[in-house]
């Protein structure tokens, strides 16, 4: 996936009231730009970051500028643009990277399932076997390589690890997709110490036949591919 204009490098000054953030461009001049990220973005908001922007010159919009990625740690970069996961497995499953979803005939994104939810992908084979694909992005590393997920309590990521769960009772095929948009993650596991609950379920519904896949991504202020497979440990619970 190759971003729509070339990324403005400049630095982080704060991020605030959410979906806001002050960024100091290259050239001097400080913008206000949409961060496109519900989460705590934790240790993906350092001060002074370097960070990449894009620009729209859609006249509609309210801001121009969209925080796209950051450089943590000075060595490696994220993508802190939640909206992107989905389109960069869903590109993945489809030119076949990802071994493991090969094989189905038709893939379709945002399909509604479970209670008032929507799958990021189905997939369906020729014989109508369905795989229900749940993408989550991963972006919080905190020591060794090792990234974690959720970086805040997530009900609804709970919600939909049970929901996944339910789909296997039906006779199908169902997968958390961990995307590893952090170029410094070689290994995930869910973050017991920030969300035990989400934890828990997580391993709940490993039993109860729910796949796990995590893959890596390599980024650029080019673009973004998900390349190849990284493990996925269980989590220690209390």
């Amino acid at each position: 996936m190759k971003f729509p204009t070339a990324l403005l490098e400049g630095r982080l000054i704060k991020r605030y009231k959410r979906f806001l953030s002050d960024i100091e461009l290259s050239t001097g001049e400080v913008i206000v730009a949409h961060c496109p990220n519900t989460g705590s973005m934790k240790r993906c908001q350092q001060d002074n970051a370097r960070v990449w922007v894009s620009e729209s010159n859609n006249p509609k919009r309210k801001l121009a500028y969209t925080w796209e990625l950051v450089e943590v740690d000075e060595q490696h970069l994220a993508c802190i643009n939640t909206g992107y996961p989905n389109k960069l497995v869903g590109e993945a499953i489809a030119n076949g990277v990802v071994p493991e979803l090969v094989g189905y005939s038709e893939q379709k994104a945002e399909v509604k399932y479970g209670e008032k939810s929507r799958i990021d992908w189905l997939l369906t084979g020729a014989d109508g076997r369905k795989c229900y694909v749940e993408v989550k992005n991963v972006t919080l590393l905190e020591e060794d390589g090792l990234g974690y997920f959720p970086d805040a309590v997530t009900e609804r990521g709970r919600k939909h690890l049970y929901e996944l769960a339910n789909m296997v009772e039906e006779g199908h095929r169902a997968v958390m997709f961990f995307c590893v948009s952090h170029t410094g993650i070689d290994s995930v596991t869910p973050a017991t110490h920030i969300d035990p609950k989400y934890a828990q379920a997580f391993v709940e519904v490993i039993e109860r036949g729910v796949e796990v896949l995590a893959y890596q991504v390599s980024i650029d202020p080019q673009g973004m591919l998900v390349t190849h497979s990284v493990p996925v440990k269980m989590p220690e619970l209390p």
